[in-house]
């Protein structure tokens, strides 16, 4: 049965239960970056200059580490359940899960760390939201990145196996230094650089 499409607004109406995973792959028109959160669709607004730095200052850094058996990926969507499939800015996973160039997704158990750079617009689903999904699924290691006084600070956290939920492993202002889920050293500065004045 296809969509039925909302007059007012030219958007699907939901079927009763909510959206799938499988209905991002298939629904027409959907803006990029579209998400599925509890069966809802998140559409997510123009991102800011903090945000667009941040995600490609840590994709390409990721990616520098040429960390053996895994890969990196900015704003892919990964698989929870039937009704989640959250987009993350940044993850590593298992190279066994990469398939065919076709691929539109990753499923969850393949992710070693999520990373979520907040803006305006996401701020509860990356503090609250996001973090409870990914720990329900499995995801031993979480970053969020947020913009302090136009300074980079990430907060990193680690799935507790007794709980499992995610207890803090530190907060990071200048300088990220971890041993875990790899070895990595990162002038955050680098974030947001200074901007010269004229003379």
């Amino acid at each position: 049965m296809g969509a039925r499409m909302n007059p007012e607004h030219s958007w699907p109406i939901p079927p009763p239960g909510g959206w799938t995973a499988d209905d991002l792959d298939t629904l027409p028109n959907l803006p990029p970056h579209t998400e599925l959160i509890d069966g809802i669709l998140v559409f997510v607004r123009p991102q800011t200059q903090f945000h667009m730095r941040a995600v490609n200052f840590l994709t390409w850094q990721l990616m520098d580490q040429q960390l053996p058996g895994l890969e990196v990926f900015r704003e892919f969507t990964i698989d929870i359940d039937r009704h989640n499939r959250p987009e993350p800015d940044v993850i590593v996973v298992d190279e066994s899960a990469v398939g065919d160039l076709d691929q539109t997704r990753l499923p969850a158990e393949s992710v070693r760390l999520a990373i979520e750079v907040v803006s305006a617009e996401s701020l509860g689903r990356d503090r609250g939201v996001k973090p409870v999904k990914y720990a329900e699924a499995g995801i031993r290691h979480f970053w969020r990145v947020e913009n302090k006084d136009g300074r980079a600070v990430v907060y990193v956290y680690e799935l507790d196996p007794s709980t499992g939920s995610y207890g803090t492993a530190g907060i990071f202002h200048d300088r990220l230094k971890v041993s875990y889920p790899f070895p990595i050293d990162l002038d955050l500065t680098a974030i947001t650089p200074k901007r010269r004045t004229a003379e």
